[in-house]
């Protein structure tokens, strides 16, 4: 929605600090195309805040012209969320980020990134779950819970968060935590982004961390049905400190296994802990070393696919059986492919720990009792015929409906699925009634929504 005449622009760019950006505008495209190449939509403006005021002024000024307004902080929507057709706020621009070593308190701006945060927490030899993405904005993985390698020792980036400022539609400024607006603190735990304000800062608990060990081991598909079964029954009894990525994809080449981990403790207790899989097995690839805190970060570094892509999850409450990984090969040997090299599978991420130690409705994020969180993904090329696009999405919605026994209901919110028909209940559970009525008190008009916003 845009509403706004040219002089209403003009008018918005001498009322604020920061710059604004019109199409054709050197910086404009990075400053406002959706992450995922699947979306082309496209703003008829961006404003690159520079302090709180052009926030507040951007929200008076989208209410006065009738436009419509996104919040872009990491710009990460898988959905396409991150814009709009009217005005992208981007909060780039506010992304400091102060730690104190003595409290290990941790205040990030709202748009703050994962590169910032870990350039801060690192002289303090700290951290709490943080993404694997260099550029991951800090406010969407808070928001929409948060889960990282370290989760199942350290909580959810949600569980470690102790106060939010938040900037409701009207332009109030808002202190929310335990003792100030509880609900809408709540709210912000596992929410989603984008729901009921603009988060201009979070103030997280962060936990001395200690050297660490990590593995990367590569198999051929046709160990998958070992390595699965072996790998989720260690990861089932391992202590907190071990986390794993277990993955089986393909892309032009037959299907590869990965099991990507970290251990917080040293490569001796992680080769211990993988001795079962490894005596039963033969990997093509084994990396298995100590390394820092900080080393383990860059070695684990993720970025999702380029190009366009959709994910579908579900969480998994036991071990994913043998007729479930058989399911997920024969599905794969019919992929329809795609000019995409990222392909497409299936990633089982551990789950359970400190993560399930929450309470569902002790935060929004109520998926507090699964081992694992299962993610199911395709990818293609931009220039694709849609033909190759309708095949991808129709071979990933039969995946997933295939492996609907197994990952039941539920969803990742932080990996947000536009394709989701039941996105209310599969994010939210029993919680999305409270957050419903959270909603309607603090953004009454429904200012802020999307395709799956809270109350549409």
């Amino acid at each position: 929605m845009n509403r706004a005449s040219e002089s209403d622009w003009q008018r918005l760019e001498k009322t604020v600090t920061g710059r604004l950006l019109r199409p054709g505008a050197p910086d404009f495209h990075a400053s406002s195309a959706p992450f995922n190449k699947r979306f082309t939509t496209t703003p008829s403006g961006v404003l690159r805040a520079a302090d709180t005021s052009d926030v507040r002024h951007a929200l008076a000024w989208a209410h006065d012209t009738g436009t419509g307004l996104v919040v872009r902080s990491g710009g990460h929507s898988y959905a396409g969320y991150s814009a709009g057709t009217g005005l992208v706020l981007d909060l780039s621009a506010l992304n400091s980020v102060t730690a104190d070593g003595s409290t290990g308190l941790v205040t990030a701006a709202g748009g703050a990134r994962m590169a910032d945060l870990y350039a801060a927490l690192q002289p303090h030899e700290m951290a709490f779950a943080l993404g694997n993405g260099a550029s991951v904005g800090i406010a969407g993985l808070t928001l929409g819970g948060g889960s990282s390698s370290t989760s199942r020792k350290l909580g959810l980036t949600a569980d470690a968060l102790v106060r939010t400022t938040l900037m409701t539609a009207d332009g109030q400024l808002l202190t929310c935590d335990a003792e100030e607006n509880p609900d809408l603190y709540w709210a912000c735990r596992g929410g989603g982004g984008g729901n009921f304000g603009i988060n201009l800062s979070f103030t997280f608990q962060a936990t001395p961390v200690a050297d660490v060990s990590t593995c990367l081991l590569l198999w051929d598909g046709a160990d998958a049905p070992e390595v699965f079964s072996l790998m989720q029954e260690i990861t089932r009894d391992a202590p907190d400190e071990l986390s794993v990525r277990l993955g089986v994809s393909a892309a032009g080449t037959d299907p590869v296994v990965s099991a990507v981990g970290l251990h917080l403790g040293p490569a001796s207790e992680l080769r211990e802990l993988l001795a079962p899989l490894l005596a039963a097995t033969r990997p093509v690839r084994q990396d298995i070393a100590d390394r820092t805190f900080w080393e383990a970060k860059d070695y684990l570094l993720h970025e999702t696919s380029a190009g366009a892509f959709a994910v579908r999850t579900g969480f998994a409450g036991r071990p994913l059986p043998a007729e479930a990984v058989a399911t997920v090969l024969a599905w794969l040997e019919r992929r329809p492919g795609s000019g995409n090299p990222d392909g497409c599978g299936l990633a089982l991420y551990t789950w359970g720990g400190a993560i399930n130690r929450v309470a569902p409705e002790a935060t929004a994020f109520v998926h507090r009792d699964a081992l694992g969180l299962v993610s199911l993904d395709t990818s293609w090329a931009e220039d694709d015929s849609p033909a190759t696009v309708e095949a991808n999405l129709g071979w990933l919605a039969g995946l997933r409906e295939a492996m609907a026994p197994y990952t039941g209901d539920g969803a990742y919110q932080n990996f947000i699925d536009p394709d989701l028909p039941d996105w209310r209940t599969a994010y939210y559970g029993t919680n999305y009634p409270r957050l419903v009525e959270i909603k309607k008190r603090f953004d009454p008009d429904g200012f802020f929504s999307f395709g799956q916003s809270i109350g549409s």
